[in-house]
């Protein structure tokens, strides 16, 4: 548990310290506002002046609706399978625990995890 607590401090210095600009969608909900069929499936850890950290948990057959994410850095802490719509695509995809991801531009997608397990996601959000 130390080394995982070593890992989230390194993440969130690394992600307040190369802060892009943000911007919204106002039509679509956040991915903390976003849930599944009226559920939500992420928590808040950390909400400040620079940055928002949230735990996503997608269980089978579990997803989170259309909305939008601001740039952002995103870690799985256990990866898996999910159906990834974004605009002009569908597509299968899977992320091993330990993958991450950087966008620096506004983006918008929905997802379902198709895997026969539990995933679970950090979103560190630039303000």
């Amino acid at each position: 548990m130390k080394s995982f607590n070593i890992i989230i401090c390194w993440l969130i210095f690394l992600c307040i310290s190369c802060k892009p600009k943000a911007s919204k969608k106002n039509d679509l909900p956040d991915p903390y506002q976003a849930g599944w069929k009226g559920e939500k499936v992420c928590e808040i850890l950390e909400d400040n002046d620079k940055l928002r950290v949230l735990k996503c948990s997608f269980p089978p057959g579990v997803g989170h609706e259309k909305h939008y994410h601001n740039p952002h850095f995103g870690y799985a802490l256990v990866g898996g399978t999910f159906k990834l719509e974004e605009a002009t695509s569908a597509r299968e995809v899977s992320f091993p625990t330990g993958y991450s991801w950087s966008k620096e531009e506004v983006s918008v997608h929905q997802v379902l995890n198709t895997g026969e397990t539990t995933s679970v996601f950090l979103i560190i959000e630039y303000k």
